[in-house]
């Protein structure tokens, strides 16, 4: 199962590349760096890590 790589961030609506930095939780809720810092790194879905997601190179 690949990975989804959502086009923008979920609290904000920011456009997010895929080769771009975003952060995931393990549900793939995507977030911006500078929503993910506002929220201490914490998924306000489901309260889980947020971490760094993975780069795939632009197409």
């Amino acid at each position: 199962m690949a990975l989804k790589m959502r086009e923008s961030c979920e609290r904000c609506a920011v456009s997010l590349s895929a080769d771009g930095r975003a952060s995931i939780c393990s549900y793939e809720c995507t977030f911006c760096p500078d929503c993910t810092e506002a929220m201490a790194a914490v998924c306000p879905n489901c309260g889980g890590e947020l971490v760094a997601r993975p780069r795939r190179k632009a197409a």
